[in-house]
């Protein structure tokens, strides 16, 4: 059976034909590409032909370090900015990096309403610092975020693409005016427009909810 492979989001597909679209990431058929032939097509020719074959084959030039192969041809990247962007692509930098926000802005929604709630101003404080926390690992996390999904996706512009930004945005403006809004008015939660402030935290969570669950579709490929 054949094995067709999603250029953008990496899913692997089994059969004939590639899906109409891809089921992970969403893109048309035309970005699958074909891994390999059925084995039936790929009987293993004699050992004398392949030895001929082999023997016949031209040599890779060398590079002028003296390599050969296919990690010569490959170019390393030439600036500073591309060895460090490369290898923050190469080593998970955004799925790492989103765990930190991901994991607190629960934790300080929920204290903003216990604090709306019982009218606690420790939980107040407490959340207010859990949101510092977020708005400071923000860049990083946006950053390797558009990174990722420039150099490993291709800017694929699908609907999942376009969900993950949307709600990535909604998440990172809520978080901003919600510190924003606590420095200017850190009385807020005992103010008449209490619940407007708790649904813009409400908002965030929804969106760094949803932005996770997309970006785990997209590493897992289910």
């Amino acid at each position: 059976m054949k094995k067709w492979q999603c250029t953008v989001c990496k899913y692997i597909h089994k059969g004939e034909e590639p899906p109409e679209t891809c089921p992970v990431c969403g893109v048309s058929s035309d970005k699958f590409i074909l891994l390999e032939e059925p084995a039936e097509e790929k009987a293993a020719a004699p050992e004398a032909v392949a030895a001929e074959t082999a023997a016949a084959a031209p040599e890779p030039p060398p590079s002028s370090s003296g390599e050969t192969g296919p990690s010569a041809e490959s170019p390393a990247p030439d600036t500073l900015y591309e060895k460090i962007t490369h290898l923050m692509v190469k080593h998970h930098a955004h799925p790492i990096s989103v765990h930190m926000p991901n994991g607190i802005v629960p934790v300080a929604v929920i204290l903003f309403v216990l604090a709306w709630l019982f009218d606690a101003s420790l939980f107040v404080k407490a959340g207010f610092i859990n949101l510092v926390f977020v708005v400071l690992a923000l860049p990083l996390v946006l950053f390797s975020g558009v990174l990722e999904w420039k150099k490993k996706y291709a800017q694929g512009m699908t609907l999942i693409f376009k969900v993950k930004i949307l709600a990535a945005t909604l998440t990172t403006t809520a978080c901003v005016i919600s510190l924003a809004w606590y420095l200017l008015d850190p009385q807020v939660l005992d103010s008449s427009r209490a619940w407007a402030f708790i649904l813009i935290n409400l908002i965030m969570l929804g969106g760094a909810g949803v932005a996770g669950h997309i970006g785990g579709k997209l590493v897992f490929k289910d």
